[in-house]
């Protein structure tokens, strides 16, 4: 057999990892093996906003599936509190076991007990997985113990005492507890295969920056950026219009919480120019949202000042941006010009509205969109401050490492908000470089410009140009990550006439319910339209008033229900999360989640109600899957390999 020059290359490459036939041989063997395991479970998740709390629950609970699993496994042999009281320390180990066991009077028994159903559980899990997964994911100081504990028979006569051993040692060492927690986190790891989540961690919520953290902490993640993602990482990039929109929309909401003391970044600049310039100024529509029990009125105030300070210094910071790239086609946001401070009105095409607000002692009326002296020193320490934090530099470069615009995994595609549409549903088509971009090729070159604003370092224009395309992503109105025609901040501020407040929705809400719209953006993106799904997040379902997030005859599933307090009371439900297990598809509607201390304490899991979309005769194999696609590849390549080897063209080591 002969081989091209290129072939031969690679095969000498790959003759260096596998240097002989039975090498080869045996890493075909296995991987052959791997293709007849079931279809690693998928978690997919949005819009959590911050609401750290409900979702490490969901985190840890895999949206219901430990339960079930519970429920399917000890069916017959554990009472519901029991299941309850199981469930519960698989979620919280470290803070649920003492107090399970204060009161508890012969710990020894219920640890021995214990013990035997949580390895239960893991045998059931590890199942799915090859040993050499299941090896790399057990704790370092257990691995041994574990290993052998998971594939030992405990029927089998001869082999009884030595499993009841093992049980006996680790609770007469006093390391029940520490093996307890050890196993509960190697039930939560082995129950996902894979994490998804479709975009927008931050804002609203004042836990971002905590959701990170665990983010990074988990084993298998992938990161579909949404548009409250995108603003924090211009922030951290260094775009001032972006970073104007994080303040202002943290003050907005009285959420300073991620800021301040999640990423420490001192607003002192800004409370300096908001008492200086505003200290007179009741700033009455600035009023904080969601304010009213948690800070005095004082507090309330200052809060408002601010955020009128950072809102004015945001609007001329945009409409910078937007004198400099016409190609963003948002000159109709260019209102700061069109205000007639004599008369205290502004002209909005043609048409003449009063201001709620004219004390703008910061804008000059020759120059409207330049900032002040003062204003320009609060920004660059604002800046400073933003690309000097350590911890948000590290959260963004894991949302770079993870994230994209888009993903195609297993027969889904992920997107966060929209597929830009013309108002009789054809794809947007955009010219960019003179080069016609499809709905695919756009997203990527956001996406490439979006790198482009954090990364460039040797080239200020492109990277001014990235950090400006980040800000367009958040707020233009072709954006896939916004959908609407235009962010009415301005208008919602300073005008009472609500007509100027409307945000029209892209058309593709009006027509992601049809089946074939669906399917022509499937086939946009290389998936399969007969079989493939689109999972979307960004607008909350109102559940409420009727809506349903199976769209498009099943073909579009949109998991924004509202994790976050300020949505819920508009859906009427706190989340939706989506599985695909081997087995196919489930729909999980979670219900508002209270605390994590009445979880622990009071066993209160979140109420949900899962419901199953599609469901398959035969078992998905990791053959069915992408990753099955790259495995027989590899085998491909090792067969190619050995045949190199037999015919003598590579010889072996």
């Amino acid at each position: 057999m002969s081989f091209t020059d290129e072939e031969m290359r690679y095969l000498r490459l790959l003759s260096k990892q596998y240097p002989s036939i039975q090498s080869a041989s045996t890493e075909i063997i296995n991987l052959s093996a791997i293709l007849e395991l079931p279809k690693g479970t998928e978690h997919f998740i949005s819009d959590i906003h911050g609401a750290y709390e409900a979702f490490s629950h969901v985190l840890r609970n895999g949206s219901g599936s430990i339960k079930r699993r519970i429920e399917e496994v000890f069916e017959y042999t554990l009472g519901e509190q029991e299941k309850k009281n199981l469930a519960t320390l698989i979620y919280y180990p470290e803070k649920k076991l003492p107090v399970i066991l204060k009161n508890i009077e012969n710990q020894d028994e219920w640890c021995r007990k214990t013990l035997f159903q949580l390895i239960k559980l893991c045998r059931v899990y590890s199942s799915k997985y090859t040993r050499s997964k299941v090896r790399k994911a057990l704790p370092k100081d257990f691995n041994y113990v574990i290993e052998e504990l998971l594939h030992e028979q405990e029927s089998t006569q001869n082999r009884q005492q030595y499993y009841s051993s093992i049980i006996s040692t680790i609770i007469e060492t006093d390391r029940a507890g520490a093996f307890i927690t050890a196993l509960a986190h190697l039930i939560q790891r082995l129950t996902i295969s894979r994490l998804h989540v479709i975009g927008d961690v931050y804002d609203r919520g004042p836990g971002a920056h905590i959701i990170m953290d665990e983010l990074m902490d988990y084993h298998a993640v992938d990161f579909q950026w949404g548009n409250h993602d995108i603003v924090w990482m211009g922030a951290a990039a260094g775009s001032e219009a972006c970073i104007a929109n994080v303040i202002r929309v943290s003050l907005r909401y009285a959420n300073m919480e991620t800021v301040e003391n999640g990423y420490a970044i001192s607003m002192l600049p800004l409370v300096s120019l908001a008492v200086e310039v505003y200290g007179d100024d009741p700033c009455d529509l600035f009023r904080p949202k969601e304010a009213e029990d948690q800070f005095t009125e004082q507090e309330k105030l200052m809060m408002a000042r601010m955020q009128k300070a950072i809102s004015i210094m945001q609007f001329k910071l945009e409409g910078q941006i937007i004198k400099r790239r016409p190609q963003f086609q948002m000159k109709d946001r260019l209102l700061m010009d069109k205000i007639d401070l004599e008369n205290g009105t502004i002209e909005i095409n043609g048409t003449t509205y009063p201001m709620k607000d004219t004390n703008f002692p910061t804008v000059d009326p020759e120059d409207p969109y330049k900032l002040s002296e003062e204003e320009e020193n609060v920004m660059e320490r604002l800046k400073l401050s933003f690309k000097n934090s350590e911890r948000l530099q590290k959260h963004v470069r894991f949302l770079y490492s993870k994230g994209s615009m888009y993903l195609v995994k297993n027969n889904n595609l992920l997107y966060h908000g929209c597929i830009p549409m013309k108002p009789n549903g054809v794809l947007q088509h955009f010219t960019l470089g003179q080069k016609d971009h499809g709905p695919r090729a756009f997203m990527d070159r956001l996406e490439q410009l979006a790198r482009q604003g954090y990364f460039s370092n040797d080239d200020p224009k492109k990277k001014q140009y990235g950090m400006d395309t980040m800000w367009y992503l958040w707020t233009g109105a072709n954006s896939p990550l916004f959908g609407k025609d235009k962010m009415a901040t301005f208008e919602r501020y300073f005008i009472e006439d609500e007509t100027t407040h409307k945000e029209s929705m892209n058309p593709y809400y009006d027509y992601r319910t049809d089946a074939d719209i669906a399917g022509q953006i499937l086939k946009e993106f290389g998936v399969d339209p007969e079989h493939g799904h689109i999972l979307n997040g960004h607008v909350p379902v109102k559940v409420k008033k009727g809506e349903s997030p199976v769209k498009a005859d099943g073909k579009l599933l949109v998991i924004d229900g509202g994790f976050a307090k300020a949505y819920q009371s508009k859906t009427g439900i706190a989340g939706y999360t989506l599985i695909y297990n081997s087995w196919g598809l489930l729909l999980a509607a979670h219900q508002p989640f209270e605390s994590t201390e009445k979880a622990i304490e009071e066993e209160i899991d979140i109420h949900s109600q899962t419901k199953i979309l599609e469901q398959r005769r035969r078992r998905i194999r990791i053959a069915d899957t992408d990753t099955g696609e790259e495995i027989r590849k590899e085998i491909k390549d090792l067969k190619n390999l050995l045949k190199a080897y037999r015919s003598g063209v590579i010889k072996e080591a």
